[in-house]
């Protein structure tokens, strides 16, 4: 098999030389840290950063590798820093630059080379006979400074995700303690929002679905579940837009806006909405808003009954504010799928980039 990368720079050429990662780097073992004091550098397991301490491990660029638990989720690590025990880190780099090796690491499929049948595990002598292939170090520098650019183009639309999600959150809190109120076309200000019953609002419609009962994901219609969409199916249940609220099990009072032709499993609520009197995206929103966790009945499987929580009082503005709000918060909703999409993008197109400039 050629070791020349299948996406190259053009000015490099040559095969890329084949080696084990033991003879190019050293594999360091992170350690307990409860016998140090609070400081101001970071602690890091399998699951990022933990807290901080007064001493460090290891003081340098270092790519980390998870010895148990998650043991595909490569960090970069500049400066001061500890790891924990399930946690490698590595050092005494030979002729290697260490963000090739991150991008290196982050090309190995990691899982099959767990030494466990139940929690991953990974271990130095395992992790050292991994045969790798590297260029030189002027190629090493431009593949990692490439690829370092598109991993800051991922953080920053990351980032920017984030704040918009925060942003949201925080206006709706806002708009729903009417400290922040819109207006009507003409500029005149809308009436004053009237307290009623959420079962005043909204009724809800029951299904009789089950997952046992749905098949092989064929048909055109789509079902929901407590985590979303689920699959296909041959029929539907409704035939408009409609709310669905988790209602049994795991993640009871989950809120989710299903579109028309679609149905739920059993365990979820349909709500429905008199849309000539309120606005559906608006009562969707409204649910968000509220917490649920207060009607929570059972200790084994949790759930929560329409009866008790369509008792919550909540503020009702006239049908146009209802409209303006729900229109408002769909434009940040849209930003917010954008930036998703350009960051999924942004991710597949790193993914590319790690099979093709890799041997």
């Amino acid at each position: 098999m050629s070791n020349i990368p299948k996406l190259r720079f053009k000015e490099f050429e040559g095969e890329w030389l084949t080696t084990n990662i033991g003879s190019i780097l050293t594999i360091g073992s992170g350690r307990d840290y409860k016998h140090l004091k609070r400081g101001d550098i970071p602690v890091f397991g399998t699951g990022g950063y933990m807290l901080s301490v007064n001493d460090y491990l290891y003081d340098g660029e270092s790519v980390c590798i998870g010895r148990k638990g998650t043991i595909d989720k490569p960090y970069f690590m500049s400066g001061k820093f500890w790891t924990v025990d399930t946690l490698f880190y590595t050092h005494s780099f030979r002729n290697l630059i260490p963000r090739f090796i991150f991008s290196l690491f982050q090309k190995i499929n990691w899982k099959i080379y767990s030494e466990a049948s139940g929690v991953p595990s990974l271990s130095k002598k395992t992790i050292e006979t991994i045969k790798v292939n590297l260029p030189t170090l002027p190629e090493q520098t431009k593949i990692a400074s490439f690829l370092t650019s598109v991993d800051k183009k991922i953080e920053l639309l990351t980032q920017k995700e984030k704040l918009l999600k925060d942003y949201k959150k925080s206006i709706m809190q806002k708009i729903f303690r009417q400290e922040i109120r819109f207006k009507a076309d003409d500029d005149s200000e809308f009436g004053e929002w009237i307290e009623k019953k959420l079962g005043d609002v909204c009724h809800k419609s029951s299904s009789n679905l089950s997952a046992n009962s749905l098949g092989y994901g064929k048909g055109k219609y789509p079902i929901f579940g407590a985590t979303g969409y689920l699959q296909n199916i041959e029929t539907y249940q409704e035939t408009e837009d409609y709310i669905s609220i988790v209602k049994d099990g795991a993640g009871v009072g989950r809120v989710l806006f299903c579109k028309a032709k679609s149905s739920v499993l059993g365990t979820l609520d349909k709500i429905l909405v008199d849309k000539k009197k309120n606005n559906l995206l608006f009562i969707y929103l409204l649910l968000l808003n509220l917490d649920f966790k207060k009607y929570v009945a059972g200790s084994t499987i949790p759930h929560i009954y329409f009866k008790d929580y369509s008792k919550e009082r909540v503020g009702i503005p006239c049908l146009e504010e209802q409209t303006k709000i729900a229109n408002f918060l769909s434009a940040i909703d849209s930003k917010i799928e954008q930036v998703a999409k350009q960051l999924e993008h942004t991710k597949e197109f790193k993914k590319g980039l790690l099979q093709q400039m890799f041997v």
